[in-house]
Protein backbone atom coordinates (compact mmCIF):
# COMPACT_ATOMS: atom_id res chain seq x y z
CA UNK A 1 0.00 0.00 0.00
CA UNK A 2 2.88 2.36 0.78
CA UNK A 3 4.31 1.74 -2.68
CA UNK A 4 1.00 2.67 -4.29
CA UNK A 5 0.78 5.88 -2.25
CA UNK A 6 4.33 6.74 -3.21
CA UNK A 7 3.55 6.09 -6.87
CA UNK A 8 0.37 8.22 -6.72
CA UNK A 9 2.27 11.09 -5.09
CA UNK A 10 4.93 10.88 -7.81
CA UNK A 11 2.23 10.94 -10.51
CA UNK A 12 0.63 13.99 -8.88
CA UNK A 13 4.01 15.70 -8.77
CA UNK A 14 4.54 14.96 -12.47
CA UNK A 15 1.02 16.17 -13.29
CA UNK A 16 1.67 19.44 -11.41
CA UNK A 17 4.91 19.95 -13.33
CA UNK A 18 3.08 19.24 -16.60
CA UNK A 19 0.35 21.74 -15.71
CA UNK A 20 2.95 24.46 -15.16
CA UNK A 21 4.65 23.59 -18.45
CA UNK A 22 1.31 23.71 -20.30
CA UNK A 23 0.54 27.13 -18.82
CA UNK A 24 3.84 28.40 -20.32
CA UNK A 25 3.17 26.83 -23.72
CA UNK A 26 1.56 29.29 -26.14
CA UNK A 27 -0.20 27.93 -29.20
CA UNK A 28 -0.98 30.25 -32.09
CA UNK A 29 -3.83 29.55 -34.46
CA UNK A 30 -4.16 31.69 -37.58
CA UNK A 31 -5.71 29.43 -40.18
CA UNK A 32 -8.91 31.48 -40.39
CA UNK A 33 -8.27 34.48 -42.62
CA UNK A 34 -8.04 37.70 -40.63
CA UNK A 35 -8.14 36.16 -37.15
CA UNK A 36 -5.14 35.21 -35.00
CA UNK A 37 -5.65 33.52 -31.64
CA UNK A 38 -3.11 32.67 -28.97
CA UNK A 39 -4.10 30.13 -26.31
CA UNK A 40 -1.88 28.44 -23.77
CA UNK A 41 -1.66 24.71 -23.15
CA UNK A 42 -4.04 25.09 -20.19
CA UNK A 43 -6.58 26.39 -22.74
CA UNK A 44 -6.64 29.95 -21.48
CA UNK A 45 -6.87 32.49 -24.29
CA UNK A 46 -3.91 34.85 -24.34
CA UNK A 47 -4.92 37.12 -27.20
CA UNK A 48 -7.24 37.51 -30.18
CA UNK A 49 -6.20 39.75 -33.06
CA UNK A 50 -8.70 40.69 -35.74
CA UNK A 51 -8.01 42.41 -39.05
CA UNK A 52 -9.79 45.75 -39.41
CA UNK A 53 -11.80 44.53 -42.40
CA UNK A 54 -13.71 42.12 -40.13
CA UNK A 55 -15.06 44.99 -38.06
CA UNK A 56 -17.19 46.53 -40.80
CA UNK A 57 -20.94 46.32 -40.00
CA UNK A 58 -21.78 44.26 -43.10
CA UNK A 59 -19.18 41.67 -42.01
CA UNK A 60 -20.52 41.23 -38.46
CA UNK A 61 -22.45 37.99 -38.98
CA UNK A 62 -19.68 36.31 -40.94
CA UNK A 63 -17.13 37.53 -38.38
CA UNK A 64 -19.05 35.93 -35.52
CA UNK A 65 -19.23 32.58 -37.32
CA UNK A 66 -15.53 32.66 -38.24
CA UNK A 67 -14.47 33.73 -34.73
CA UNK A 68 -16.31 30.78 -33.16
CA UNK A 69 -14.73 28.48 -35.74
CA UNK A 70 -11.26 29.86 -34.99
CA UNK A 71 -11.74 29.60 -31.21
CA UNK A 72 -12.88 25.99 -31.43
CA UNK A 73 -9.97 25.05 -33.70
CA UNK A 74 -7.50 26.78 -31.36
CA UNK A 75 -8.87 24.79 -28.40
CA UNK A 76 -8.64 21.53 -30.37
CA UNK A 77 -5.03 22.31 -31.26
CA UNK A 78 -4.30 23.08 -27.61
CA UNK A 79 -5.92 19.81 -26.50
CA UNK A 80 -3.79 17.82 -28.95
CA UNK A 81 -0.63 19.51 -27.69
CA UNK A 82 -1.62 18.83 -24.05
CA UNK A 83 -2.26 15.16 -24.88
CA UNK A 84 1.15 14.87 -26.53
CA UNK A 85 2.81 16.41 -23.48
CA UNK A 86 0.95 14.07 -21.13
CA UNK A 87 2.08 11.03 -23.12
CA UNK A 88 5.66 11.93 -22.16
CA UNK A 89 4.96 11.21 -18.48
CA UNK A 90 5.87 7.61 -17.68
CA UNK A 91 3.07 5.68 -15.99
CA UNK A 92 0.41 8.21 -16.89
CA UNK A 93 -1.56 6.20 -19.41
CA UNK A 94 -5.05 7.70 -19.40
CA UNK A 95 -7.47 6.32 -22.00
CA UNK A 96 -8.83 8.88 -24.42
CA UNK A 97 -5.80 11.18 -24.39
CA UNK A 98 -4.19 9.80 -27.51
Amino acid sequence: MFDQMKKMMELKKQADILKKELEKLVIEYNEVRGIRIKVNGAQIFQSIEVEDSWLEPQQKSRFQVELIKALNMAVRKSQKEAAMQMQKIPGLNIPGLT
